[in-house]
């Protein structure tokens, strides 16, 4: 899904410059080639004017519709709470522009399917920042399944466990369903998810179990899943955030018929290849900036020099997953 033609030059506006894009992503809209940032927007008119100053952009806004309404601005990023992705996106979109949206796409699988409704009536491209599918690391992980380092892969499997959040303060955002979709499965296992439908193709014929077990807040905190993927693999995950102290977890497993990868999803350590040469690892560093080798692809994309890495359509069928596997 190039976009022949769409732009020369790439010219960001932010809607809800927040903590996600002071390292994670801003930066990168700034460095790369053919791409700049030329407004942001933040309800809150003095943090708006303050990141605007420290990252040296043009102008600021305190009202969304201002900032796409702009006439330098042709692509915006929406990095704002999932409750408003869809929303901002819309209006961006039927304004004419490019849209590059926070994961998860959206609160719901039904507003995903909105905005790609928008962009079927528009035309103007969709993208949804699943970084993991343009970091070097993860991109290893492919080259190899693909190269048919374990051979034919039979099996995924993921364990995720972290102790449960203090919410003494009260809930943050990412733990309240009506903002966020769900609770930390949504904003965290999205990454994971997303990255196998990459790896192994869509997800399906999902058998799951979702519940409670910490009582700090009312989202699920506990995941039991299995499924397959389009390209023939099964998969299960277990993902609990009420787990004890000292028990962290963040694992998945790649079985081939032929040998094993291990990764991880957030934390940036080795990937470890066995299989019948022996045992290698390779090395994983953590970019500064995140987000910036996805927006770097997207830039391309939106320059007709490159396939998107991650698109509404991919991202949508990750939400579809977890809807399905909270059933709620």
């Amino acid at each position: 899904m190039t976009v022949p033609g769409y732009a020369d030059e790439i010219r960001w506006g932010i809607i809800g410059c927040g903590d996600v894009t002071e390292v994670k992503s801003g930066p990168a809209l700034q460095r790369i080639p053919h791409s700049q940032l030329v407004a942001v927007m933040r309800r809150d008119a003095a943090l708006a004017a303050d990141y605007a100053r420290r990252h040296q952009v043009p102008r600021w806004y305190a009202d969304a519709d201002q900032l796409i309404g702009d006439p330098e601005v042709n692509a915006v990023y929406v990095a704002t709470p999932p409750a408003s992705h869809a929303v901002y996106a819309i209006r961006a979109q039927r304004a004419g522009k490019a849209v590059y949206v926070e994961k998860p796409m959206a609160r719901t699988f039904a507003e995903c399917c909105d905005m790609l409704r928008v962009q079927n009536e528009t035309g103007m491209p969709l993208f949804v920042a699943y970084y993991r599918r343009a970091l070097p690391g993860f991109q290893h992980v492919k080259e190899l399944v693909e190269a048919g380092a374990i051979g034919a892969v039979r099996l995924v499997q993921v364990r995720f466990l972290r102790p449960l959040d203090d919410v003494s303060g009260g809930l943050p955002w990412r733990l309240r369903p009506e903002i966020s979709g769900g609770g930390l499965f949504f904003d965290l296992a999205a990454h994971t998810l997303d990255y196998l439908d990459f790896l192994l193709g869509p997800i399906s014929s999902i058998r799951a179990n979702a519940c409670n077990l910490g009582g700090a807040y009312a989202a699920e905190d506990t995941v039991l899943a299995s499924w397959r993927h389009a390209g023939g693999a099964a998969g299960s995950g277990s993902w609990c955030y009420a787990a004890p102290e000292g028990q962290a977890r963040d694992e998945i497993e790649i079985i081939g018929r032929e040998g094993i990868i291990r990764l991880s999803t957030f934390e940036f350590i080795p990937v470890i290849l066995e299989n019948r040469h022996g045992r290698q690892e390779y090395p994983h560093p953590k970019p500064q900036h995140v987000q910036y080798p996805l927006i770097a692809n997207l830039v391309a994309a939106l320059r007709g020099e490159a396939e998107p890495l991650s698109t509404g359509a991919s991202a949508a069928r990750t939400s579809w997953v977890m809807e399905q596997m909270v059933a709620r």
